[in-house]
Parts: structure tokens; C-alpha cells; sequence
């Protein structure tokens, strides 16, 4: 079983955002995997979201995959390595 934390905060605070914990738990998700804290498994997860789901999200805010020079350096030599295999 997972361990888990709780993260207290203020009704009023949920309330002056008009926001459910549900909603509040996806812009927490959404932040953290936008600067680059969680991983996209790791976000929908803690938006209770399917990853799928969350990736919809993600796309109504133009916010893409973490993908960089490096993972396409490394999908390369993995192709080439399975070509020469």
C-alpha cells in the first residue's frame, strides 16, 4: 500500500478560487508536471486521472510531453541498435 500525505487547505482559500479539491489536485498536478517535478504517470496520478485523461488536459493548456534532445538521442541509438540486431 502507497503511503500517503494530507495537504490542509483553508475552505475559504478553495472557495475565493471557486475550486473543488478535485479541481485544486489537477492544477497541483498540472503545475508540478509543468515544471518538470512530475513525471506524466506521476501527475495523473495525482489528479486521479487516467493518464490519457490528464494528457487532455495538458493539450487544452498546450503543454506537451517532456521530451528533449537527450530522449531523441537515446530513441535513436535504440533503433539503431535494434536495426543492426
Amino acid at each position: 500500500m502507497t503511503a500517503t500525505l494530507s495537504l490542509e487547505i483553508p475552505r475559504d482559500v478553495l472557495e475565493s478560487a471557486r475550486m473543488t479539491v478535485a479541481e485544486a489536485k489537477l492544477e497541483l498536478a498540472i503545475a508540478l508536471f509543468a515544471a518538470n517535478r512530475l513525471s506524466l504517470g506521476k501527475a495523473a496520478e495525482l489528479a486521479g486521472s487516467p493518464v490519457a485523461e490528464f494528457q487532455m488536459h495538458l493539450g487544452t493548456r498546450h503543454l506537451g510531453p517532456h521530451y528533449d534532445a537527450a530522449d531523441a538521442r537515446e530513441d535513436r541509438e535504440t533503433l539503431a541498435a535494434l536495426r543492426s540486431a
